[in-house]
């Protein structure tokens, strides 16, 4: 095991680590006023920083690391067992989402996942990840989608094509979207994983741990003001819930101000057909409250 493999950061500590990240992929590509607080988060997240500096000045630079990462932190009040994190059908969720979400460049945000997608090609942290894949899936749409669609990890299609959601399901995800009156390239669509699990099983805690920085720097430079996980994999990883996927449905949840919806996976749909009425009423949902307009079915 490597010294990065075999480091056990906080919540805290790994939201603030991916966004550091960020802003250096952005600060590499150029983003000058990014500097400053990249400097500032790199003096917080070294090892033993706390320890060696005076406690006056360590509170005082812990306040400022914290204010720069609060709108990425989950709070216990917003989790998705908290009645103040939902809301019903037709009503907003936050009052004023749009001015408290990030608002990045296109540049910064290739920027930002280029820099991300390079580091995941290279990743080698799941060992038998590593050994079974064939390439790793990162993602794929437009990085200044409203809506991102978040599945539970690669199959053999798309361990084979690179791509996410392309062998049958992602036909069947395709159909969903365009029910919507949306289109493929309009939203962005990302695994929990970038790996393929061997015989497509769940991914395991430890292997949805090692790629949740990933998962979470794709977030931030995409800053969807919608995320739509399909199926309960994506929903328990993004959202750190151990409820069902039946008790989640119906209600919007809170991912760092994006606004987040919980339907079935389309390979359950595969195998359970039936359920594709409940899903259709999951997206209806979600068109209302993007200010979309209804398709008939």
């Amino acid at each position: 095991m490597s010294k990065r493999q075999g480091v056990q950061r906080t919540p805290h500590q790994r939201a603030r680590r991916a966004v550091l990240q960020t802003l250096e992929s952005w600060h590499a590509a150029g983003v000058e006023q990014v500097r400053a607080m990249a400097g500032t988060a790199v003096a917080s997240d070294a090892p033993g920083a706390e320890r060696n500096r005076p406690a006056a000045e360590s509170d005082a630079r812990s306040a400022t690391a914290e204010n720069d990462v609060e709108t990425a932190m989950p709070s216990k009040s917003a989790s998705p067992d908290s009645k103040a994190s939902v809301a019903g059908p037709g009503r907003s969720l936050f009052d004023s989402a749009d001015s408290s979400r990030p608002k990045f460049s296109l540049e910064q945000r290739c920027a930002a996942l280029d820099a991300a997608k390079r580091e995941v090609a290279a990743c080698t942290r799941c060992a038998e990840l590593v050994a079974n894949r064939t390439q790793t899936v990162f993602g794929v749409g437009d990085p200044q989608a409203r809506l991102c669609f978040l599945g539970e990890a690669p199959g053999a299609d798309e361990d084979k094509q690179g791509e996410p959601f392309v062998g049958r399901a992602g036909q069947l995800l395709n159909r969903i979207i365009e029910a919507c009156g949306l289109r493929r390239e309009d939203v962005y669509i990302l695994n929990i994983l970038k790996c393929r699990p061997p015989n497509n099983r769940a991914p395991t805690p430890q292997e949805a741990a090692n790629c949740r920085d990933f998962l979470d720097r794709q977030l931030e430079a995409i800053s969807p003001e919608f995320i739509c996980c399909l199926g309960g994999v994506a929903a328990t990883n993004l959202l750190d819930t151990t409820q069902s996927i039946g008790k989640m449905r119906g209600r919007f949840y809170d991912y760092r101000g994006s606004k987040v919806i919980v339907t079935y996976h389309p390979a359950y749909l595969l195998r359970n057909p039936a359920a594709k009425r409940d899903v259709w009423e999951d997206m209806k949902l979600l068109l209302v409250e993007m200010g979309l307009e209804v398709p008939p079915r």
